[in-house]
């Protein structure tokens, strides 16, 4: 049994299920409506692999030839078949590549609010708020991401050494100059990037040793957190006490830590140790 039992039925993928099968139907008569139904169903089901069970790939795929843009091969000619089959590898390539803009696009935004969730939180508990320097200038809410935080690191940061990564660094929050805490956010990024970034803040000069780190990762990415600080190369990690902090707890949590919290504290009670 299909999910979509109805399949779209417009101009465009008559004409292209007509010119795939032969067939001859015209658009406005229901017996003809009902024929092509029971033939999307046979080559969706002959095609399975290739399509999807709610009729939604093979109803593009007939939009698609019957409006012109993949167009069908003509008898035998092996010319026209070769140009067919190009054609359809750049559809193809188009699609992939589109998926993947869109799918980027929705990892920078995810980035982004969680980074702003972090600005606010920081703002609320009275820390000074730093936003990694490639980022201030993302949209925000109704305004930008760096709206109401640090121009700039305190000098003995700056001037440290691995200061440039440190101005990366996604979120911090400081107080009296010093980093009270420092979280990487990873949406779909590689995570040793942010485990970098942090070694560079606690290898500097200009260290407290009071600092706290967090990486701050979706739920499903614990796994890869932990992966990732069992490197030898992170082996120095372990004396950070780095703490892995859920989107799902942040969520859940942002706004009573806003309105109740005090300090570190409450963050450290919903992040969990990668000891």
């Amino acid at each position: 049994m299909h999910p979509t039992l109805v399949p779209p039925f417009n101009t465009a993928i008559v004409k292209g299920f007509n010119a795939l099968t032969g067939a001859k139907v015209k658009l406005g008569r229901w017996d003809d409506y009902l024929a092509m139904r029971r033939g999307i169903f046979d080559i969706n089901t002959t095609a399975r692999r290739l399509l999807s069970n709610d009729l939604g790939a093979v109803a593009g795929l007939l939009f698609d030839i019957g409006s012109g843009r993949l167009p069908l091969p003509g008898g035998n000619d092996g010319t026209a078949v070769a140009a067919w089959e190009s054609d359809l590898s750049r559809v193809r390539a188009d699609a992939v590549s589109l998926k993947r803009r869109n799918a980027d696009a929705a990892d920078d935004q995810s980035h982004t609010n969680v980074q702003g969730w972090l600005r606010d939180l920081g703002q609320a508990l009275g820390f000074d708020v730093w936003i990694a320097s490639n980022d201030r200038s993302r949209a925000c809410g109704e305004g930008r991401l760096g709206d109401g935080c640090l121009e700039r690191l305190p000098a003995a940061i700056e001037g440290a050494a691995g200061g440039d990564a440190v101005r990366l660094i996604d979120v911090l929050w400081l107080r009296n100059d010093r980093v009270a805490a420092a979280f990487e956010v990873e949406h779909s990024t590689s995570i040793y990037s942010g485990i970098v970034r942090m070694l560079d803040l606690a290898l500097g000069s200009a260290i407290d040793h009071e600092t706290k780190y967090f990486l701050v990762v979706p739920d499903r990415r614990e796994a890869d957190v932990r992966a990732q600080l069992a490197r030898p190369a992170f082996s120095r990690v372990a004396e950070l006490d780095v703490r892995h902090l859920a989107y799902s707890d942040l969520e859940t949590h942002r706004a009573s830590i806003a309105r109740f919290g005090e300090g570190l504290r409450p963050i450290e009670a919903i992040a969990r140790s990668l000891r």
